[in-house]
């Protein structure tokens, strides 16, 4: 790890320490936003070892998310992104280079089109299934930040450049859903707020970082 990495790490866990002993949620809610800041600053940074922190952020999410009554984060944290974290690991080490930094690269009008419709169809129909769940909570809005976040997920393994722009839909909505919770006093919820707070500012950098790899393998 280079010195701009470990002073980063010691900060994000200065930070966490700080919120969970202030929120009294220093275990999971601590970890939970340690996690989710070096998750998302490796993966701007196009490094794979961000896919391991996912994997310890994703089960932490799930695990906060259930006692919220938010049953598609549940299954998405908890069933689906364990073994998509696990490949992801597995494709960026395949496609590193020279610096150890995954290849970039950008897709066509034909691949958004494609995302975009998936997303909305896949939105409709998992929010139909939390419905049928009940003490579901705002089922849309549960099942479209799955739907979207697992497109970006999928899209961030075969290092399209476009994922950071639909992890940015999803971030927005994750800060919703936890807004809405924190605000009807959901268990974990503050430290979840803080967790969507820091994928939207960090997803900024990784939009620009991207732009500039993606830009530098096509010259080269």
């Amino acid at each position: 790890m280079d010195r701009k990495s470990t002073t980063i790490t010691i900060i994000f866990m200065l930070l966490s320490i700080t919120t969970g002993l202030m929120s009294h949620d220093l275990l999971i809610g601590g970890l939970a936003l340690f996690t989710a800041l070096m998750c998302s600053y490796f993966s701007s940074e196009g490094k794979r070892i961000s896919y391991i922190y996912g994997l310890i952020n994703y089960l932490l999410i799930g695990l906060i998310s259930f006692k919220n009554h938010l049953y598609g984060l549940f299954f998405f944290g908890m069933i689906v992104c364990p073994i998509i974290q696990i490949q992801g690991y597995i494709s960026w080490g395949k496609n590193l280079d020279e610096n150890k930094n995954v290849k970039v690269r950008e897709f066509t009008l034909r691949n958004s089109i494609i995302i975009t419709i998936s997303c909305i169809l896949g939105s409709l129909i998992i929010s139909y299934l939390l419905t049928l769940i009940p003490d579901q909570r705002i089922a849309f809005m549960d099942a479209s930040s799955n739907t979207i976040n697992l497109c970006a997920v999928i899209l961030g393994i075969l290092r399209f450049k476009e994922c950071w722009w639909i992890w940015l839909i999803n971030n927005t909505i994750d800060l919703s859903i936890w807004l809405i919770t924190f605000i009807s006093k959901g268990e974990g919820s503050f430290m979840m707020l803080l967790v969507s707070i820091s994928y939207l500012v960090i997803n900024f950098y990784g939009i620009i970082k991207w732009n500039k790899e993606a830009k530098k393998n096509m010259n080269s």
